[in-house]
């Protein structure tokens, strides 16, 4: 008998590509975006001139694409399971960078603070977008399957963009009250800005992410029509 066991052969998941290749993409976007959020970027917008916003804006917006393609696709129960097991590869990726900034360098090795600058991410910012993913990312899905049932599976356009636009609204919001305003007053990490200058990163940020889910709509819509002619092909030789 535990012979038998030891030669079984491991169970087949019959996982679609597609569902692995849009978790991936996920995943790679959110860890990408909290790596590069050291660097703020200077992007100039019509009627507002100059706005400020974390590195990891483009990065991010990434994530709600995979994410509504995943949940019009395998439903909102596959797409929560992401969103909430990728909140749990945050830690594992601020473990892996804290323990490498901690281990001491090599000659030869790349200046070791200038490596804590960039990569060492400050308490309240980490802080900041943890409370952020959490609360947006599960908003997205959420709002995604509510217009979803209300347009009765009509209206991608309209899921993608409302389901977006709201979910980067409470990003934009709680992200940047949290890190710049809760965080310091309240634990005394990082540097506490004034209201106008809050409003004016909120406003600024939230304008680019409304742009990028614009662009974002037909894109997803390519996604779903590629990934669900080849499975339909797929399923038609499969038969």
């Amino acid at each position: 008998m535990s012979g038998a066991t030891a030669t079984a052969e491991p169970r087949r998941l019959d996982v679609p590509l597609a569902a692995v290749s849009l978790t991936a993409l996920f995943v790679a976007a959110l860890v990408t975006a909290q790596v590069i959020s050291a660097k703020l970027l200077a992007v100039t917008l019509p009627v507002l001139g100059v706005v400020t916003a974390p590195g990891g804006t483009l990065a991010y917006a990434v994530t709600f694409f995979a994410s509504d393609c995943l949940s019009e696709l395998y439903g909102k129960q596959y797409a929560r399971r992401v969103v909430n097991v990728a909140f749990g590869m945050n830690f594992v990726l601020l473990a892996l960078v804290f323990a490498t900034i901690a281990t001491p360098a090599a000659q030869g090795s790349v200046d070791p603070g200038a490596f804590e600058t960039v990569l060492g991410l400050s308490g309240n910012v980490v802080l900041g977008s943890l409370v952020a993913y959490v609360l947006s990312q599960n908003w997205d899905v959420i709002a995604f399957h509510r217009i979803r049932e209300f347009t009765d599976g009509d209206a991608l356009w309209l899921r993608n963009v409302g389901s977006t636009a709201t979910s980067q609204l409470v990003d934009t919001v709680v992200f940047t009250l949290v890190a710049f305003a809760v965080a310091p007053a309240l634990l005394g990490v990082g540097a506490a800005l004034p209201t106008s200058v809050l409003v004016s990163l909120i406003v600024g940020q939230y304008v680019l992410k409304l742009i990028i889910a614009l662009v974002d709509t037909p894109l997803v819509y390519a996604a779903v029509a590629f990934v669900r002619r080849d499975e339909t092909e797929a399923a038609g030789v499969g038969a």
